[in-house]
């Protein structure tokens, strides 16, 4: 197994709806790309300060499933479209289960 997890800051001026696009957005991926086993989205719960705004947790069989996520047209029209536009932060880490 092969896990990624990505972590999201917005932008001051990030609207409601523009965080709702991305929800909906990555929302639709498992439906997309096979290649995920377990896919976990959804924003911080506002409990401690300083914490990112919004989380993904995704699981692969392979290192190879993961890549064809990561480069699949559906999810980088999700970063194009709805990511980048509000984004302030990023971070992310991938490894081995």
């Amino acid at each position: 197994m092969f896990r990624h997890i990505v972590l999201l800051s917005w932008v001051e001026d990030a609207t409601e709806a523009q965080k709702a696009a991305v929800e909906a957005g990555l929302k639709q991926l498992p439906g997309a790309i096979p290649e995920l086993r377990r896919y976990e989205i959804g924003p911080d719960a506002g409990i401690n300060h300083g914490n990112h705004d919004f989380a993904v947790v995704a699981d692969f069989d392979s290192e190879e499933d993961y890549l064809v996520y990561r480069d699949h047209p559906t999810h980088q029209a999700v970063i194009a479209d709805a990511i980048k536009p509000i984004l302030a932060g990023r971070a992310a880490v991938q490894y081995r289960l």
